[in-house]
């Protein structure tokens, strides 16, 4: 590589070491920096690079310099604190619609986005590898599918697919490809779906992208502006249980105070909370009944009682009753 080529880049390699090298822990020294320009083949001198530090300060980079024995050059400011790389990485660590190559991987992208020494300290707070990850190792395809059909206004075409007793996926409705105007990707429960107007049965339904496959966008132009327009995708998420669909009904139930903040972190801050006795609370909220949200319900054991209406009332009874069966008891 010509020197005078290496000389125009040096200032590039200065802010790589800076970014890849040093914290506050980790300064390093203006002969640690000629040592490091001199394994790229870079010949520089010490005013070079205090002119070259300074400049960088100048395009923006917050460097210091801590005097002293030990001191040096850091990188004091990033994009990301270690707190926010850490919650980044712990969001990776847990979400089921990645596999665990992709998990690996991303990883270790958020490592890079920080110094050597800030690194080890998160992988040192990361515990192993846990939780149930997806084998399809094409979920990143599918989600740039999605958003392309989102941006350019187009409906999109994939097979869904479900699980079999032998623990693979098996495309569902005997491989005919869904088509759908996506409108909405959604993260909840450590999966990540896409909400959009199924154009079959004209209602909104979810599906979750690690069971998409071969995601094509179409040339059709979306559907469902009208009802999308104003869609409280919050409410809908909150009213969801385990995103399993259902229909949606304005339910009254009454729970312990010891439920208050179960309730709040199911239903939202918004939800109003009607004191009832000096133990006892109601809320009236609409809910996707659905077997997941009386199991829910059931969990919470005798704290939680189904007011009204009075359908939704017999449904869980009988609910439970189905559940004790299984058991070979009956009421």
């Amino acid at each position: 590589m010509p020197k005078s080529f290496n000389q125009k880049i040096k200032i590039l390699y200065l802010m790589k070491m800076l970014q890849e090298k040093t914290d506050k822990d980790h300064p390093v020294s203006v002969n640690d920096i000629i040592q490091y320009m001199d394994s790229y083949g870079i010949s520089v001198e010490r005013k070079t690079v205090y002119d070259d530090i300074e400049t960088l300060k100048l395009f923006g980079m917050k460097i210091q310099n801590r005097r002293g024995k030990n001191g040096g050059y850091y990188l004091a400011e990033r994009e990301l604190g270690l707190a926010e790389l850490k919650f980044l990485m712990d969001a990776v660590q847990s979400s089921h619609f990645l596999t665990h190559n992709q998990t690996r991987e991303l990883l270790r992208k958020l490592e890079h986005l920080t110094s050597v020494g800030e690194a080890r300290k998160l992988k040192s707070q990361m515990a192993a590898e846990v939780g149930i990850k997806s084998v399809n190792e094409a979920v990143y395809e599918c989600i740039e599918g999605i958003y392309e059909g989102i941006s350019d206004n187009r409906q999109i075409s994939f097979y869904y697919c479900e699980w079999t007793l032998s623990k693979t996926l098996k495309q569902k409705h005997n491989g005919e490809r869904y088509r759908v105007s996506p409108w909405e990707l959604i993260w909840k429960n450590e999966n990540y779906y896409m909400l959009g107007l199924d154009e079959k049965s004209g209602i909104v339904k979810h599906y979750r992208i690690d069971k998409m496959m071969h995601v094509t966008v179409e040339q059709n132009k979306r559907n469902g502006d009208a009802v999308f327009r104003n869609f409280d995708l919050s409410r809908f998420s909150t009213s969801t249980f385990g995103m399993f669909g259902g229909k949606e009904q304005s339910v009254r139930m009454e729970f312990e105070n010891r439920f208050v903040g179960v309730v709040l972190d199911r239903f939202g801050q918004e939800v109003m909370l009607i004191p009832k006795d000096e133990g006892h609370f109601s809320v009236q909220t609409r809910i996707s009944v659905s077997t997941q949200f009386f199991g829910w319900l059931a969990g919470l054991g005798t704290g939680a009682v189904i007011v009204s209406p009075e359908n939704i009332r017999g449904e869980y009874i009988s609910f439970l009753k189905k559940t004790l069966a299984n058991y070979g008891e009956s009421i």
